[in-house]
């Protein structure tokens, strides 16, 4: 039996949960899980937010562990590997976007959370695709929400060929925003830092923000030039975009991967007179969490978290509920 944390209903606290663990698939590895992260899409999973949650309810998608068991197929791994486990657990590996590379794009891609139990156990399972090598330079101990969290904020860099030579902005300063702070800035991007908590200014010039402006100060943004080649938002709250289309250069780009709810309300000459765009992404693909990991590896780049046993999961969720962790939670046996 396979020891974990597991929601029996929506929204409860987390209870002891064992279950027997499934037959290993001829392309799956096993993985013990030596810790696990958790975002606010394992919030959304306990809670139900999203209509997808079975009960129990294991959660946990920013795993690090050491695989135990490797299945007949498996090419890319062997047992005692350190490895790394996020949102996806498994893709089709037939259509065109997992032969292109793009398997994030798969259209049968298996979740780590809603499609199987999750990290928050003991043990875990998956595609050896969908895991990760850990590389040795990287401190594995807090690098969990870097499979999530960290792939987020990454995968804009790669898709938009951002440089050195970009000057970014990033709405909000959290869990996603810090290490998008430490990303965009150690590779040598000019990143300004939109927040609305004046307690934290001290720290984001430590993390390295250039410059630090209020998100909700109208003024305070209209008076900055049109500048940004990227604006990346991490927020899930509705602000005035048309606001922040205006202090972005032509042919510069507003992408969001904070998950926002309410409608983006833009007007189309926000995006027409410089040729603007808006978009979005979520996580990424398995080779660019593979350049992610090495990026933050050479770039000596870690969350920043607070460790919780896998016994004090709950205060560790209750923590994140009211926003009072700097940034993330990571959970240890």
């Amino acid at each position: 039996m396979v020891k974990s944390y597991a929601a029996m209903s929506k929204g409860s606290e987390l209870e002891l949960f064992e279950f027997e663990p499934e037959d290993l698939e001829p392309n799956k590895v096993n993985i013990h899980v030596e810790s696990c992260g958790i975002c606010h899409s394992d919030i959304s999973a306990i809670d139900g937010s999203w209509g997808k949650s079975k009960y129990p309810m294991v959660a946990g998608h920013e795993v690090i562990g050491k695989i135990i068991e490797v299945g007949s197929n498996v090419s890319l791994h062997k047992i005692g590997d350190r490895v790394g486990l996020g949102w996806h657990s498994g893709y089709c590996h037939n259509c065109d976007y997992c032969n292109a590379g793009d398997h994030n794009f798969c259209s049968s891609t298996k979740k780590t959370v809603f499609s199987q139990h999750g990290g928050f156990a003991e043990e875990v399972t998956a595609d050896e695709v969908s895991v990760i090598p850990i590389p040795n330079g990287l401190n594995h101990q807090d690098a969990g929400p870097l499979l999530c969290g960290g792939i987020t904020v990454f995968t804009p860099l790669v898709e938009f060929n951002i440089t050195k030579d970009n000057k970014v902005g990033i709405i909000g300063i959290g869990g996603l925003g810090h290490l998008a702070l430490k990303i965009y800035k150690a590779l040598g991007c000019h990143v300004t830092a939109f927040t609305n908590s004046d307690d934290k200014n001290d720290l984001l010039e430590e993390l390295g923000a250039d410059e630090i402006i209020s998100s909700t100060d109208d003024s305070m943004i209209k008076a900055i030039e049109s500048r940004f080649d990227l604006i990346i938002s991490t927020v899930n709250v509705k602000l005035d975009w048309n606001l922040f289309l205006s202090i972005i250069k032509p042919r510069g780009r507003l992408h969001f991967v904070g998950a926002v709810l309410a409608p983006i309300e833009t007007s189309v000459f926000s995006l027409m007179g410089g040729r603007k765009s808006i978009s979005g992404s979520p996580v990424g693909s398995p080779e660019n969490i593979k350049k992610m990991l090495n990026f933050c590896s050479e770039h000596k780049i870690s969350p920043m978290v607070e460790h919780f046993k896998f016994a004090q999961i709950n205060d560790a969720i209750t923590k994140l509920r009211h926003n009072e962790l700097r940034f993330r939670a990571v959970l240890t046996w």
